[in-house]
């Protein structure tokens, strides 16, 4: 065989595995620790001729690791080597190696957590971090500890931090040089503008001008490479054959892709980042890097999970470059600047931080664990989310009220899909019609037959699959949908059928569908906002709008598959028309019937109502008259407490007394004055306003509360006699008039008066019992203040004189005497 990098070290990794139940493996691309590895250690006493277990990332990676591993050995795969994916299983009685994917090996754990017979797990291509392969190697550590000592764990990773796995398995870490063939990295002088698609083909072209060998595009998805490939097709006729990559693209056409062309020639393979790690694709010697990767992400504030188009890290870019230097040395153009390089990500975020964790939940509940604190990890799944997926799992019938798992949930959780549909699945099995069932979940589960902006009735892709089966790929084409697509659902609707012992296809009609469907999304059922509009409330309590163009008619009541979770308001890109009396039989459990009385914002009033309603969304109700009492009030309040304080009839009585009581408050803290400010106010509104609120039910009617009496009740009885001596509201001048008093909290209360109707007051007026001064506001004739001041026997020597010489002229008709101390106050003209 030929010789490879990974071969310097077995040695060392056999020793370790020898005396160590768990070891790391850290290994460059290319090094061949996924080709070598498990032979390697096929044969070392500790294995005691059990099997060995190679966790792969990805179904394609899984059957090209095992062939290869297979033909090492000069046999057909399924015999030592074998591997289990997802509809497809090539293992017998001989194999020692068995490769599978993630989904696969948590299964058999929930079913054997023993492992029996297994005698190490491999974990290859760790870095990637998926959810799965975390949970798995979470679990297989706990039956490690719990279950088996004898069990062997080895995690292996081209890029990733291996100290920190080492250290986290309290592992040793074996590490691997590799062989480095030279790559050339071609940099943009700045980012590229346009849609990904047309500019990944551009350099396509360069790419394939300026090198010979074969290019390998990394693009975000499928949407992209159709795009790129529809620019491509006719300058490549000829010169290229063009290949796509993806997940969801039938065997055969994944193979040619990875395979040397037959003829010899050159070759384009645009793939997703399918084709990042695990895979050698043949004479690939030229990269063409998009720095795009589409991932999907969760939105715990809406519960949808949407893919979202984002950087990809610095070890992702270091991979792709890396596939053009596997066979020799090769050329890498980054269609990204170098500047935008340097502010990539040093690594991808692992998806446990950002997914949708109702899955992980279900797995955990069925391996027996409270939470997943009870299970060691890299990196522990956010307590936010968590909490949300068990309240999902509540609501589907997978946990009881305490958090344990439910004969249901465990039916749920031996169906490969989410726990939605394998709800969705288990009552469509109750109903009898299980077929419908598999054909849905098929449908949810695979990529969406119809490409077609608009085409957003759920029953145009049951008549698509329909047609398919009758017409083939034809009867696919002529309804707009994709053969390949209706292929890989088809597929997988057999699996599912296959699981529950159903045998026939489905013939039941599209109004089952609904009700399907709304048993996976008991949270999406919507209802039409406004006759005529486009514009829904979902149960789950979310807007959502259909596009104007969707060819769904406009029911009163939907059921959404799928939702884009960006903005305001959900935009509905699948759904299905959804019966009452139907959604009434089948969701009765769910329908709640009773009496509520509350505040409605956008009329300003307290609405009370009897009610039929599925979460958020009312079915049916019907106004109460007269509404209860209590209820009324307490709702008013909570429109009180929405629209603020501002929307009581604050008088400016109100205001004064609320001012003199907080000034009192602040001058003699000692006599613990009440908080009567506005925030103390809002925070007990409960307390103070709630008993005024009888009869109230509309925020015009709140006129009729008398609030200055209201606050005024609020001060015990000996307040309030005493209230009037320490912050009077009017103060008695020389003049014998009554002047108000002007209070602001914190401050000097304002008396403004004319000056004349002070003559023979020396002393400057208190309140608070003599310990605050009252800021006096001397006025002119013209009522405008002449003086500002709290010493008016300082005014009178000092300052009067000046004033008097000033406004004499100006205001000869009033009094300006030449002794104040003895004049008689007046606030009259000389004349009068």
């Amino acid at each position: 065989m030929q010789e490879l990098p990974i071969d310097s070290v077995l040695p060392d990794l056999k020793s370790t595995l020898a005396r160590h139940r768990s070891a790391v493996l850290l290994a460059p691309p290319g090094a061949g620790k996924t080709t070598r590895v498990p032979l390697a250690l096929l044969e070392e006493s500790w294995l005691a001729g059990q099997r060995i277990i190679v966790l792969e990332p990805r179904r394609l990676a899984a059957r090209a690791a095992a062939l290869r591993l297979a033909e090492q050995l000069g046999e057909p795969v399924g015999r030592r080597v074998g591997y289990r994916i997802r509809f497809e299983s090539k293992v017998s009685a001989l194999t020692r190696i068995e490769v599978v994917t993630e989904g696969i090996l948590t299964r058999r754990l929930q079913q054997d957590p023993e492992l029996e017979g297994v005698g190490l797990v491999i974990f290859d291509e760790f870095h990637e971090r998926h959810l799965e392969s975390d949970l798995a190697l979470a679990l297989c550590r706990d039956a490690q500890v719990a279950l088996r000592d004898d069990l062997r764990l080895l995690v292996m990773s081209a890029t990733l931090d291996g100290g920190r796995v080492a250290e986290h398995l309290q592992a040793p870490l074996v590490a691997s040089e590799g062989r480095c063939h030279p790559v050339e990295v071609h940099h943009l002088p700045r980012d590229p503008e346009g849609p990904i698609g047309e500019t990944v083909a551009r350099w396509v072209l360069t790419a394939l001008a300026e090198n010979s060998g074969d290019v390998l595009a990394f693009l975000p998805g499928v949407g992209e490479i159709r795009r790129a490939a529809a620019v491509l097709e006719e300058p490549l006729a000829g010169r290229a054959g063009l290949h796509p990559l993806y997940g969801d693209l039938p065997m055969e056409a994944q193979q040619r892709a990875i395979l040397p062309d037959r003829e010899g020639g050159r070759k384009v393979v645009l793939a997703t980042n399918i084709a990042e790690t695990s895979l050698t694709i043949e004479g690939v010697s030229v990269v063409v890097d998009s720095g795009w990767a589409r991932v999907p992400r969760f939105d715990p504030g809406s519960g949808l999970t949407r893919l979202e188009t984002v950087r990809i890290s610095r070890a992702s870019a270091e991979q792709r470059a890396g596939r053009a230097g596997r066979l020799g040395p090769g050329v890498c153009y980054r269609l990204w600047s170098e500047g935008t390089q340097r502010g990539l990500v040093p690594q991808t975020p692992p998806e446990i931080l950002h997914a949708d964790l109702a899955p992980l939940a279900l797995e955990l509940a069925a391996w027996g664990v409270h939470g997943p604190e009870d299970l060691s990890w890299m990196d522990l799944p956010p307590a936010g989310p968590f909490a949300q997926a068990r309240a999902l799992l509540t609501d589907l019938e997978a946990l009881d009220e305490y958090g344990r798992i439910t004969d249901t949930g465990r039916a749920m959780a031996g169906l490969p899909l989410h726990p939605r549909l394998g709800h969705m699945l288990l009552r469509a099995r109750e109903l009898g019609v299980t077929a419908l069932g598999a054909d849905i979940a098929a449908l949810l589960s695979e990529r969406d037959l119809l490409r077609e902006r608009g085409r957003c009735d759920f029953g145009l892709r049951l008549q698509a699959l329909e047609a398919f089966r009758r017409g083939g790929a034809g009867g696919a084409r002529a309804l707009g949908a994709d053969p390949n697509g209706c292929r890989a659902v088809e597929r997988a609707a057999s699996q599912f059928r296959r699981l529950l012992g159903v045998r026939e296809q489905a013939r039941a009609g599209d109004e089952w569908a609904a009700i399907l469907l709304a048993f996976a999304y008991p949270d999406r059922v919507a209802k039409r906002r406004e006759q005529g509009s486009g514009r829904y409330l979902l149960s789950g309590g979310r807007g959502a709008r259909l596009d104007s163009g969707c060819d769904l008619a406009r029911g009163e009541l939907l059921v959404a598959s799928d939702l884009d979770g960006a903005g305001e308001e959900s935009r509905i890109r699948v759904a299905a028309a959804l019966d009452e009396e139907l959604l009434r039989e089948h969701l009765a459990p769910r329908i709640l019937h009773g009496e509520e009385v509350a505040w409605d914002a956008r009329s300003e009033a307290v609405i009370a109502r009897r009610v039929e309603r599925l979460g958020q969304v009312i079915l049916r109700e019907r106004r109460l008259h007269p509404p209860p009492p209590e209820p009324m009030a307490q709702a008013m309040l909570e429109g009180v407490r929405a629209m603020g304080l501002g929307a009581l009839p604050w008088s400016e009585e109100a205001r004064a007394l609320q001012a003199r009581v907080l000034s009192l408050r602040h001058w003699c803290p000692e006599e613990d004055w009440p908080d009567l400010g506005d925030a103390a106010l809002g925070e007990r509104l409960e307390k103070w306003l709630l008993p005024y609120l009888q009869g109230i039910g509309r925020r015009e009617q709140l006129g009729r509360l008398d609030l200055a009496a209201i606050l005024l009740a609020m001060l015990p009885w000996e307040q309030q006699r005493s209230l009037d001596e320490g912050a009077p509201t009017h103060l008695q001048v020389p003049s014998g008039a009554r002047k108000r008093l002007r209070y602001t909290p914190g401050e000097s209360p304002v008396l403004a008066v004319k000056l004349q109707e002070m003559f023979g007051l020396a002393d400057t007026p208190r309140v608070a019992w003599g310990k605050v001064a009252v800021t006096l506001h001397l006025l002119s004739p013209a009522q405008r203040p002449i003086q500002v001041t709290q010493d008016l026997r300082g005014f009178w020597g000092r300052t009067y004189a000046e004033v008097k010489k000033e406004l004499k002229g100006r205001y000869p008709k009033h009094p300006w005497p030449e002794d104040p101390w003895s004049a008689p106050a007046t606030a009259r003209t000389r004349r009068r």
